[in-house]
């Protein structure tokens, strides 16, 4: 069997995200874990260490949308299926977080583009492959490449009201992208409603969830190494009690 990691490492002050959701990590080494250790053992001294060296720790400053992650119905709105209170991250049935994977490609579309229905079903018309209940959808966006890097928060495609609804009707529950978001680039989207003031467009495919639970991964990598399918994701999120969504390591699994 053969493991592929889809997330991204969380990193210190990466300009893959916007000033206003910056992640901050400040690394202690052996020298100064030591200082830290020896106030656990009164009247220790570096002596009684290891070439005077102790514990290495990390102290973390950063989101539940930081890094690779599952969104929850919560971050959408309060409500889901047109009503039900919305489900937080810790109440995520793991059921639907173990499933067969099928990718699919959007890399081709512009930056910005949003993906409709119509695309939805011709990408699965060229793979040769029907949606099942509880399948997990992958998109490659075209936004990957560009991880580490200010310009990976205005790449790749977004998928829309209709794109996202599309797949929920078959059944599913979890999909990713290797974007930041699973809707188009938010700078582009204020660009347009600047201009349009169109509020449909205002965050349409994560306010798709309102209508149907669904929960998506942000923030993926790897998705063009995969087949189209003939694989399974496991991405169980870290359990925050009452969040909006959850650290995740997702991977694929290919016989």
């Amino acid at each position: 069997m053969e493991l592929i990691d889809l997330s991204v490492a969380i990193e210190h002050d990466t300009p893959s995200d916007p000033p206003s959701m910056p992640t901050e990590i400040d690394y202690w080494d052996h020298v100064k874990g030591a200082q830290h250790m020896k106030g656990f053992f009164p009247g220790s001294s570096d002596a009684d260490l290891p070439k005077g060296l102790g514990w290495a720790v990390e102290y973390i400053k950063l989101t539940t949308h930081s890094g690779t992650h599952l969104d929850a119905p919560w971050h959408f709105h309060p409500t889901m299926n047109n009503g039900e209170p919305a489900r937080t991250i810790d109440q995520a049935p793991l059921e639907w977080c173990l499933s067969d994977g099928v990718s699919i490609r959007f890399d081709d579309k512009p930056d910005g583009y949003k993906v409709t229905a119509k695309d939805m079903e011709q990408a699965f018309e060229k793979i040769e492959y029907r949606l099942k209940p509880l399948d997990i959808v992958l998109v490659c966006s075209g936004a990957a490449p560009y991880w580490g890097t200010a310009e990976y928060l205005i790449r790749g495609c977004g998928m829309g009201r209709e794109a996202t609804l599309w797949l929920l009707d078959r059944g599913v529950k979890i999909v990713g992208t290797d974007a930041w978001s699973w809707d188009r680039p938010l700078p582009l989207i204020a660009e347009e409603y600047s201009k349009t003031r169109d509020a449909s467009l205002i965050w349409e495919g994560h306010f798709a969830g309102i209508e149907k639970e669904y929960y998506h991964m942000e923030k993926m990598t790897n998705i063009d190494k995969l087949p189209p399918y003939g694989f399974k994701v496991a991405c169980f999120p870290i359990k925050i009690k009452a969040a909006s969504a959850g650290w995740v390591r997702p991977v694929a699994m290919i016989p």
